[in-house]
């Protein structure tokens, strides 16, 4: 069977040994050699079509990565199509390692890209995690002696993975060795690269904290790590492990009868440290502690003074003790979540989450809508710890301060009209060329217009078509703010 790697094709199945796809004509052979079997994934930058080389005499099995973007803006596109160069770059630089999916070729065809790679026949530590369960003590140190000589390689060769995930790493049928794949959000880690801040990529949860600056280095991949150990031996996703009262993750309550020794739980607490310097510099430091005999020597204390000075945000409002001990576990649950979401740069689902807050501090469901009298009903230090977590994690470019500011530039505390109310959704961009957004058509990044986080028309659950109309927008707007104003945020 082949499969027609034209995204528009209705019937892409086609008989062996067809050259031409029977229902819309293009060919089935990429290159002339390699010919698709079967639809394997389709993530954010494209398709994954397990495929069959047919120029060597095996005719071994082997991976075709094809770009592919439906509905997207202009931004969104060039963005994804230069990671999609990029990942071809990064495995051409690294060469050959028994651990990292080969290069075979990348090509164009068609005005499609695509790029071929060796095949891993495994599972991925997600799957395996699904299927048997939590992670010993024991496999926790064989992974780590398994992959971080495949990370000391990369790193040696000035690459940043970037998302480390159990997703992202395969367990090899053959040989039962751990295999790092999916390149796609490497960085080449130059001394001039790693002095410049570039877009924020990685997965929520798994992502240093730093990388939400677009300052990743090579300590970031191994809190990814860290990070990824801990899920496997609880079986608890990372948001849950984050203890907001703590301000730190609170695995080994989660252990339950699956005991970790303490020089590897020394190991694991390092590697996930929020602050780089406390953090293992390097791979091969890793791979020391775990073999040495030694006692492993905790990291030291942050001083107050290098907290101020830190690459992370400082603590925000909601390090109170009204709020650390909420009695509404699902609130603080909230915040547990928009706090790592935002670390990670996840704007979108950060947008998400703080509307649920939201909803959880006037007294509403989830799924509910927020009204205009709810305003009033939100106290000022949830909306103070909401407004410096967007704050300091965007580097003072969202936040509802940051919006208010806005506002009151434009007029907002003398003349409001509907008037007003265009020019300020034009100014943060919730407005483009007279078409409305939402979070799931944006470029999420950094450098989008300041203000533009948090959506407040998807906040108070306003669809783009109903935004364009005005209807009560100019009343929210001002009511919100003005609460905003009377917080002195």
């Amino acid at each position: 069977m082949s499969y027609c790697l034209n995204p528009d094709c209705k019937t892409p199945q086609n008989p062996d040994g067809a050259k031409f796809c029977q229902r819309c004509g293009s060919r089935l052979l990429l290159g002339e050699r390699y010919c698709a079997v079967r639809p394997i994934a389709q993530g954010g930058f494209g398709r994954t079509f397990l495929a069959v080389d047919y120029l060597k005499p095996s005719q071994p099995y082997c991976v075709i990565k094809q770009f592919f973007l439906l509905g997207q803006s202009q931004t969104i596109t060039q963005k994804a199509a230069q990671l999609f160069q990029e990942e071809a770059l990064r495995l051409d630089q690294l060469g050959q390692h028994p651990q990292i999916p080969a290069l075979l070729a990348r090509c164009e065809q068609d005005q499609r890209q695509y790029l071929v790679q060796e095949y891993i026949d495994g599972e991925n530590l997600a799957e395996e995690s699904a299927t048997r369960g939590a992670f010993s003590d024991g496999e926790i140190r064989s992974l780590l002696d398994d992959l971080l000589p495949v990370l000391q390689f990369i790193h040696e060769g000035q690459v940043i993975h970037r998302d480390l995930k159990p997703e992202n790493v395969i367990r090899r049928r053959i040989d039962h060795k751990l295999v790092l794949v999916d390149f796609g959000a490497a960085k080449y880690a130059s001394s001039t690269a790693l002095a410049k801040t570039g877009t924020s990529i990685g997965s929520a949860g798994y992502a240093a904290p730093e990388q939400s600056f677009g300052k990743a280095v090579f300590a970031s991949d191994l809190y990814s790590l860290g990070i990824m150990c801990l899920h496997l031996l609880t079986q608890v996703e990372p948001f849950d492990l984050f203890d907001v009262s703590e301000s730190t993750f609170m695995w080994r309550d989660y252990l339950g009868s699956n005991p970790v020794s303490d020089d590897l739980g020394r190991v694991l607490d390092r590697l996930i440290q929020s602050v780089v310097r406390l953090r293992y510099p390097s791979a091969q430091e890793v791979l020391r502690d775990l073999q040495s005999p030694k006692p492993i020597q905790p990291p030291p204390s942050v001083p107050p003074q290098y907290r101020r000075q830190s690459i992370l945000p400082p603590e925000p409002i909601l390090a109170t003790d009204t709020l650390l001990k909420h009695p509404n576990q699902a609130v603080q649950a909230s915040y547990t979540r928009l706090r790592l979401l935002l670390a990670a740069g996840n704007w979108r689902e950060a947008n998400r989450e703080t509307k649920i807050l939201l909803l959880q501090l006037v007294g509403r469901n989830p799924q509910d809508k927020l009204k205009l009298e709810d305003i009033a009903q939100m106290t000022c230090e949830d909306l103070g710890a909401i407004d410096q977590l967007w704050v300091n994690s965007s580097g003072d470019r969202f936040g509802f301060s940051i919006q208010r500011r806005i506002w009151v530039s434009l007029g907002g505390e003398r003349n409001v009209s509907y008037r007003l109310y265009y020019q300020f959704a034009d100014r943060v961009e919730w407005r483009v060329s007279g078409h409305w957004v939402s979070a799931t058509n944006l470029s999420i990044n950094l450098n989008n217009r300041e203000g533009q986080f948090p959506l407040l028309p998807e906040m108070f659950g306003f669809s783009a078509s109903k935004a364009a109309l005005g209807f009560l927008r100019v009343d929210w707007c001002r009511s919100f703010f003005d609460r905003i104003g009377s917080c002195h945020l």
